[in-house]
């Protein structure tokens, strides 16, 4: 059972809310004391399974937690808050002085450790150091992202996931070459991010960096823009104008919603790659650039092509290396990571002075499809940070419609491993669906051996992947 400890006997507000889970209870019950003389409300936990339950029902600052306990160990509880309350910072406590379960539980997202027999300044003094920590990381954190524009894209790239992660380790292998990279992915998923990361990484860095939306110029100006014309090519070309191209000239270009380019400037758009020269409007004398061009799409080009709405050999031109950026529903796990970096941004641009969002608000996001991918959540954020008061984001500040479609998810139950299933069959049908049913490939988007899927798969009863 949940020990409930009520607040400080002071009438100040108490300096955060910790946990305390421990199987002995003079341990337990001096140190919540202790804890609570210190200004902190405390609840206390018998068992590991009384601390799952807390964890579900409430938001902690902090837990403190016993590796060893009945019902479920300090591992299963560090487990439990990294999936419901990822802000939640946590300290093991082990009467077990190894470097692999130290390593172990540092590795599995403890924020600190410490050893048995507890010497009572030194747990206050980890727990004070860990509500600091709490306190400022958003501060320096922004400061490290200032100095630092890499960290940024990385904050932005990569998350937790293993497929954000295998991004970022292709921009880096493909951002030195001169090869031509097309991006493709749902609207708002961040092509123009991984684009911006490969020009940063490449040795281009020092150049201009050109984004084009090849969307939104009008068909009868876009030639103009990208090749340039010259004097007198059209009605009003009173002098020769340079295309984007040209202006381009040593860095990068990147065309964005490059399927919706038209099929007689998919002919000139072959040239300037194959060639390495572009024929403005009205002109007979190519000019070369040199360039390096980027491509991004949310459309199924290959199909374009079998339908003939896409030009083959400028496909495949394009197409040298492909980076598939998944969308946010299939890569939960990185929605804290980006609502943390979002957050901060929106704080230095609307200067304000959230310190994030509270876990109930973190749990629906989490939970949220995302038709919209990042943009959509980036929208929310802002529009939270902007009518939202208080420290931290709720759910009350969020987007109506985020929060009725939040509302309107089916429920799969309270029971947590009902829910993980549920939301592990969905990813992992996901993930076949776009592999064509390649377990293999998939494995390996999923960051798991063959056999693990095979496993997966039966005991998730996943119908129509044999």
């Amino acid at each position: 059972m949940l020990e409930a400890a009520g607040m400080p006997k002071t009438e100040d507000a108490p300096r955060g809310r910790i946990l305390l889970a421990d199987d002995e209870s003079s341990i337990r019950e001096s140190l919540a004391e202790v804890l609570r003389q210190e200004g902190y409300a405390v609840d206390t936990a018998a068992d590991g399974r009384a601390a799952l339950t807390a964890v579900d029902g409430n938001d902690y600052d902090v837990v403190v937690t016993d590796l060893r306990m009945p019902g479920a160990d300090g591992l299963a509880v560090l487990r439990r808050v990294r999936e419901r309350a990822p802000q939640t910072l946590v300290l093991l406590v082990t009467a077990y002085a190894s470097i692999e379960t130290a390593v172990e539980a540092l590795r599995q997202g403890a924020h600190d450790y410490i050893l048995k027999p507890l010497i009572l300044e030194d747990v206050l003094g980890k727990v004070g150091r860990l509500f600091e920590v709490r306190q400022l990381a958003w501060e320096t954190q922004m400061l490290r992202r200032e100095l630092d524009s890499r960290y940024d894209f990385e904050q932005m790239i990569i998350g937790r996931s293993p497929a954000m992660r295998a991004i970022l380790e292709l921009i880096r292998k493909v951002a030195p070459t001169p090869s031509t990279v097309l991006i493709t992915g749902e609207s708002g998923v961040g092509k123009e991010v991984v684009a911006r990361a490969i020009h940063h990484y490449s040795r281009l860095h020092d150049k201009l960096f050109l984004p084009v939306n090849c969307a939104a110029i009008p068909e009868n100006l876009l030639e103009s823009q990208l090749f340039g014309h010259a004097k007198g090519a059209f009605t009003g070309a009173l002098a020769a104008n340079e295309g984007l191209f040209q202006r381009a000239r040593g860095g990068t270009i990147f065309l964005d919603e490059i399927g919706d380019l038209p099929a007689n400037l998919q002919v000139k758009l072959l040239r300037a790659i194959a060639l390495k020269e572009v024929l403005p409007v009205g002109s007979n004398t190519p000019v070369r650039v040199d360039v390096r061009i980027l491509a991004a799409t949310n459309r199924d080009l290959r199909k374009a092509v079998e339908e003939q709405r896409f030009r083959e050999d400028l496909y495949y031109r394009l197409n040298v290396v492909n980076i598939q950026i998944p969308p946010l529903r299939e890569r939960r796990e990185d929605v804290p990571q980006l609502v943390e970096y979002l957050v901060r941004r929106q704080n230095v641009e609307l200067n304000k002075s959230f310190k994030g969002v509270n876990n109930a608000t973190m749990k629906l996001m989490m939970s949220l499809p995302w038709k919209g991918n990042i943009r959509e959540l980036e929208n929310a954020i802002e529009h939270a940070m902007i009518l939202g008061d208080g420290e931290w984001i709720t759910p009350a500040d969020l987007p109506r419609a985020v929060a009725q479609e939040g509302a309107a998810l089916p429920a799969v139950g309270d029971n947590l491993k009902e829910a993980i299933r549920a939301y592990e069959r969905g990813h992992i049908e996901n993930v076949l669906g776009r592999t064509g049913n390649d377990k293999r490939k998939a494995a390996d988007l999923l960051g798991v051996s063959l056999s693990s899927l095979y496993r997966k798969i039966e005991e998730l009863g996943i119908a129509g992947a044999d």
